[in-house]
């Protein structure tokens, strides 16, 4: 049972997931009442499509990143070869890039009328024609080369963290490196790989960007357009409902494929195991270095060429009110998720009670929640409560009796706190752990309580993982699309929908401004990524 001071935590805790709740609950409420016509057309035009379109692109990008993320975080683990040092953290870098400026780069680049081809033509005759880039193939290759590196990063730490014994072991035992590979290195990363594919697969199903430059139509495709074509926000929510479905399937899958598998307690190595020489050192270079330069080199190239070209000449007073808008709203959501997480990680501390962890762990859940979705169910809430509570009690009062909830500010910020609580509570909690019961112990009986003690002991301690916590979040605000597309107050546009709409005009020379702005920004917390990946374990 909690102790009495213990209790006072469980408000917080509850409030927050709360929060959480409620586009969930608005969700399983959405159901109620269904619009019969709009499903029989949705039903006959378009969900089979999308039910086809959505399997196989989640089918696709899953081999792709696995293969794609095991095989890097082999070799640079693993083995030497020329360039490992460097590919080993440059590998990393194209989680800068959103999935959909990637996704415009290569429409720009290899389109029937883009410079690829158009040079190509020119060198081997106009009968040359390359595969359609505007194609399933084409938008499963943009979003597993965004979206290897969750693989890669776990993989990776999983590889180096099994340590010599078991591979020297497997070698005694006559095994070839491939086998001890097959046999003992994947079979103990499964776990590690389990769950960066389950990240990669969550932010397939919540992408919009990408698929909407390919004109790809998935579900939250389906979403915007029911929003939008029918103006169904009741529908939208439905639709929604069954991504959701999806998502908590795949988190499923993820748990029971990890079981009651434990980590490995051994010590790292801290140096590679398999020396390439020849043609095998050369194709691993050549195969690092090839993701590479398509998942990093050649975007952020294209880029620079079409920011001279063209999109230099938008800096402007309108370009500096995007980035005004963007880093407002980024900083007011770092801010308030920051806040309240840090409030989940003490409540987490102070009151180690299984309630407790539930708690905790149902306000992480955001992370799991699309944008999407997050979008049309805080909006449908808020529409609720406009025309029940805020309407009626602005006529009564003899205003104008307008809404103020639905489209406001406070709505687009609550879908980035619930969306995001789960990167900003990682940091804070692995730093809260680091300070030993006795510091606090120790300010308690020299006089040192509450606000003094939390501002003296605990805020200078914690201030690293704050500071990394806001950073992560910032940067992650500034790159959502689809909830800020969706439910940003009129006059609020960000360079996340600046992209989209100069993307769906065929601009893509003009959305480079913003594109840049959003990878350099975006290179912060993978810089921080890297350096503490750099820290190998044992070091």
């Amino acid at each position: 049972m909690a102790h009495p001071a213990q209790r006072r935590w469980y408000p917080i805790a509850a409030t927050i997931a709360l929060l959480v709740l409620l586009p969930l609950s608005v969700m399983l409420l959405a159901w109620h009442e269904v619009d019969a016509a709009i499903w029989a057309h949705l039903w006959e035009t378009q969900l089979p499509r999308l039910l086809g379109n959505t399997l196989t692109l989640v089918l696709g990008v899953a081999i792709g990143v696995v293969v794609l993320g095991v095989s890097l975080a082999w070799l640079t683990a693993l083995c030497e070869f020329p360039g490992r040092r460097w590919l080993d953290w440059a590998l990393m870098l194209p989680f800068a890039i959103p999935a959909y400026v990637l996704a415009f780069v290569f429409i720009g680049l290899l389109d029937f009328a883009g410079p690829v081809q158009t040079l190509l033509r020119e060198w081997f005759g106009s009968g040359l024609r390359l595969p359609r880039v505007r194609s399933t193939g084409g938008v499963i290759v943009v979003l597993v080369l965004v979206f290897y590196p969750y693989v890669y990063l776990l993989a990776r730490g999983a590889f180096l963290a099994q340590g010599r014994g078991l591979m020297e072991a497997a070698r005694v035992l006559g095994l070839s490196p491939w086998q001890a590979f097959w046999r003992v290195a994947l079979p103990m990363a499964r776990p590690a790989i389990g769950a960066g594919l389950a990240l990669a697969i969550m932010e397939t199903l919540a992408d919009f960007g990408a698929v909407a430059a390919f004109n790809f139509d998935t579900f939250t495709t389906a979403i915007y357009k029911t929003w939008y074509s029918f103006y169904s926000l009741q529908s939208a929510t439905q639709l929604a409902s069954l991504l959701l479905l999806a998502v908590m399937l795949v988190l499923y899958g993820e748990r029971r494929a990890r079981g009651a598998t434990r980590p490995v307690q051994e010590r790292a190595r801290s140096q590679a195991l398999y020396r390439l020489r020849g043609w095998k050192a050369l194709a691993a270079s050549s195969w690092c270095a090839l993701v590479f330069l398509c998942a990093f080199v050649v975007p952020l190239l294209q880029l620079l060429v079409w920011f001279w070209q063209r999109g230099r000449f938008d800096i402007d007073e309108r370009y500096l009110g995007l980035i005004g808008h963007t880093l407002y709203l980024g900083a007011l959501a770092a801010l308030f998720t920051v806040a309240l997480a840090l409030l989940l990680a003490f409540a987490r501390r102070q009151t180690p009670t299984r309630p407790m962890r539930s708690l905790v762990g149902l306000a992480n859940l955001g992370y799991a929640l699309p944008g999407s979705m997050l979008a049309v169910s805080i909006m449908l809430a808020f529409s609720y409560l406009d025309n029940q509570l805020v309407i009626p009690l602005s006529q009564a009062l003899g205003g104008a009796g307008k809404p103020l909830l639905l489209g406001s500010l406070a709505a687009l910020l609550l879908a980035y706190v619930i969306r995001f609580m789960a990167v900003a509570y990682g940091p804070l909690e692995g730093s809260l752990a680091r300070i030993r019961p006795s510091l606090p112990e120790a300010s308690r009986s020299l006089g040192a309580g509450g606000l003094r003690l939390f501002g003296r002991v605990y805020l200078p301690l914690l201030l690293p993982g704050v500071l990394s916590a806001a950073l992560l979040v910032f940067v992650d605000v500034l790159k959502e699309m689809p909830a800020t597309l969706l439910m940003r107050p009129f006059g609020w546009d960000t360079l996340a929908v600046r992209v989209f709409e100069m993307t769906s005009e065929g601009e893509w020379a003009r959305a480079s401004l913003p594109a840049l702005s959003l990878m350099l920004v975006g290179l912060l917390p993978v810089i921080l990524l890297i350096r503490r990946s750099a820290r190998r374990p044992g070091h």
